[in-house]
C-alpha cells in the first residue's frame, strides 16, 4: 500500500478522491481525444466520493450503488441537509454505468 492512502473506510480519503476525479474532470486540458463522456464520468465520481465522505463520517452504512440520488436519500433520512448544488448532479449517475 501506498504510504499516503489511508483505507477507504477514512472519510479523508473518499474526499481526496473526489477531489481528484474533480480536478480530472475540470483539466481536459482542451485535448481533443478526451471524450465529453469521460469527463462526465469524473464529475460524476467525485460527486459520489464526496457524498461517501459524509457518509463514511456519518458513520451511515451504504450499499456497493453508483447512485448518487440514493446517497443523497440516505443523507437526507438522517437528516443531512444536501445542498441543491450536490442534488444537481444526481443525473451523473448516468455516466457511472454508461461508462464503465
Amino acid at each position: 500500500m501506498h504510504p499516503r492512502t489511508r483505507p477507504v473506510t477514512d472519510s479523508r480519503e473518499w474526499l481526496r478522491r473526489a477531489r481528484s476525479n474533480l480536478a480530472r474532470a475540470r483539466d481536459d486540458s482542451g485535448i481533443p481525444e478526451v471524450l465529453y463522456e469521460d469527463l462526465c464520468f469524473d464529475c460524476q465520481q467525485a460527486a459520489e466520493k464526496a457524498l461517501k465522505a459524509v457518509l463514511v463520517h456519518r458513520s451511515i452504512d451504504f450499499p456497493k450503488v453508483h447512485s448518487i440520488s440514493h446517497r443523497i436519500e440516505l443523507l437526507e433520512l438522517r437528516k443531512v441537509r444536501v445542498p441543491a448544488s450536490v442534488k444537481d448532479a444526481a443525473p451523473l449517475t448516468h455516466y457511472a454505468v454508461e461508462s464503465r
